[in-house]
């Protein structure tokens, strides 16, 4: 489910990318409108098919892919949150009454790391506390590649960004000392144009790296909760097995 919520959302932001760069084709026979009178999303397709879509392109490939990742993230880490203390308890009445098979079957049916965790501790559990600590530590470990897993890309487009909005700049500033070197003349109408790509590149290339990093911090604190959480149920886990004579032979 989650997949196919990306992938509409993939779709969705890359038919706004082809209506942006197919209105650059008629946009040049256009009159300019008065800023006062156009829209947000006007004024911003402007400046994306002033900022010559060639390179405004890249960028927004950028912002669709680094948005899928993101949103896929948030989909799939709001999944994996339970609530700890009511799975605890659960497995606390089974554990109570000895029914150890009962709490591993709560376990597989709660969606999530920390009950697939907890799942790996109770099946250690006629091992010894030992046994149970080092089957959830090396299943903890796995559980958070899970959680991470797409965060490199993300990293990636937020790095990217920046530096194709860069390229664009340096591009528009070559074009711009051409025309200089092509007139002979230093008149600002000459080299307005390449200037204006540069910026307009740089600008739209910060803003989807500042987009993309809140979006990231936001998945990392996410996670950092998750692991705590895991980490604390993992404790409580040994205790409850403890408490209740699980581990007595």
């Amino acid at each position: 489910m989650r997949r196919l919520l990306a992938l509409l959302l993939v779709l969705g932001l890359a038919v706004f990318s082809a209506n942006v760069v197919y209105a650059q084709g008629s946009s040049d026979s256009t009159e300019q409108v008065e800023s006062s009178e156009d829209s947000g999303y006007q004024v911003l397709k402007k400046q994306f098919i002033d900022g010559d879509w060639r390179f405004m392109s890249f960028v927004l490939v950028c912002l669709i892919l680094g948005l899928a990742f993101c949103i896929e993230r948030i989909i799939t880490l709001n999944i994996a949150t339970v609530n700890t203390d009511k799975l605890l308890g659960r497995i606390d009445d089974n554990l109570k009454s000895g029914d150890v098979e009962g709490a591993m079957e709560v376990c597989k049916s709660t969606p999530g790391p920390t009950a697939s965790i907890l799942y790996e501790g109770l099946k250690s559990a006629d091992q010894g506390p030992e046994a149970v600590e080092k089957a959830i530590v090396s299943y903890g470990s796995v559980q958070m590649g899970l959680l991470e897993r797409g965060l490199v890309w993300i990293s990636l487009f937020i790095a990217i960004a920046p530096m194709l909005g860069f390229m664009g700049t340096v591009i528009g500033m070559i074009q711009a000392f051409d025309r200089i070197e092509a007139v002979g003349d230093l008149s600002p109408s000459v080299v307005a144009g390449g200037i204006k790509v540069a910026l307009l590149t740089t600008v739209f290339g910060l803003i989807v790296a500042i987009i993309l990093q809140i979006f990231y911090n936001y998945i990392v604190n996410k996670i950092d909760g998750i692991v705590n959480r895991m980490e604390d149920a993992s404790i409580a886990l040994v205790d409850i097995m403890a408490t209740n004579n699980v581990f007595k032979k």
